[in-house]
């Protein structure tokens, strides 16, 4: 058969895996999920990758008569993308692992791009999601947490030490509550979905009750589903507009669990941000279009890139 040019896409989570075999023109070839191993420990998890990859090396060179050309990894935590090192990663107990090295090497020597996970998923978005063709665009995932991803011409803005876009530590309520961080009142505190589902269990008096229980409470009609529903909204509506002041995107785009409640969440938040803006221009507030592939389709693209960069020997 005729070789298929490709590379190997992996999205790593704390417990699972998401890779796939991605042709040039962003055709999936091939998709699989692993778990990642953490409950063996930090360097289980590495291995784990390592070996998930090189099976996907082995399965493209069978499958497509040709191995593939380069790899794309989006990690967790804190990412020096340039030096190609997993800084800090709480919830995999990662601290300084140099991954593109030790992928490459298990890889044969191919070329390997590693990107943040937020601001990978944000990068298919830009490109392939909700935000094609928009040249500025926010990117904002709630969920556990909440971050985001800068959009730029195509490209994603890591700033200058990597930590461009993390909106949820962005003070809104100040004096509000602790935040991992170490600051009081920031917006993942109150506006992801992890704040929404401590809420709405504390004032249900469900310990078991999470974010999609409350939105399905305000659809009908729960006052305290709708307080709670309401103050997350006022929260993250209060952290955007300060975004759309500092960044004047074209584009917003919000992804993650919260999103999944629909116009539920996007009708109020509309309103709730429009009703705030002044000089600012209001950019059009839209859904994520890629769920849970986002990642994994942008550490492909970061793959493409780097072979579109290589200078050639």
């Amino acid at each position: 058969m005729k070789p298929v040019k490709h590379v190997i896409a992996l999205d790593v989570g704390g417990t699972g895996m998401k890779a796939a075999l991605i042709a040039e023109d962003g055709t999936l070839l091939h998709q699989a999920r692993r778990a990642t191993g953490r409950e063996r420990g930090p360097e289980a998890v590495v291995e784990t990758i390592q070996a998930f990859a090189a099976e996907l090396l082995a399965l493209g060179r069978e499958r497509f008569a040709a191995p593939a050309s380069a790899a794309g990894v989006a990690v967790p935590g804190i990412v020096d993308a340039e030096n190609g090192i997993a800084v800090y990663a709480a919830n995999l107990g990662w601290r300084d692992v140099p991954l593109r090295e030790l992928l490459g090497e298990r890889l044969g020597g191919i070329p390997v791009a590693l990107g943040h996970d937020v601001r990978t998923g944000g990068l298919a978005e830009g490109r392939i999601g909700a935000g094609r063709g928009a040249d500025r665009f926010l990117f904002v995932p709630l969920g556990t947490g909440i971050a985001g991803a800068i959009g730029i011409a195509g490209r994603i803005e890591a700033g200058a030490h990597g930590y461009a876009g993390e909106i949820g530590h962005i003070v809104v309520r100040p004096g509000g509550p602790a935040c991992g961080c170490g600051q009081h009142g920031c917006l993942e505190t109150l506006a992801s979905a992890s704040a929404v589902s401590r809420a709405w269990a504390a004032a249900s008096g469900d310990p078991g009750a999470d974010a999609a229980d409350c939105a399905k409470a305000v659809e009908n009609g729960d006052p305290r589903a709708r307080q709670v529903w309401h103050a997350a909204i006022d929260a993250l509506a209060d952290g955007l507009v300060t975004a759309i002041t500092l960044l004047d995107p074209r584009t917003l785009i919000i992804g993650g669990g919260l999103a999944e409640a629909g116009e539920a969440l996007f009708t109020p938040l509309r309103t709730a941000v429009e009703e705030r803006v002044t000089f600012q221009r209001l950019p059009e507030i839209v859904p994520a279009a890629l769920g849970d592939t986002a990642g994994c389709l942008g550490a492909g693209l970061l793959a493409w890139d780097l072979l579109a960069t290589e200078v050639p020997a």
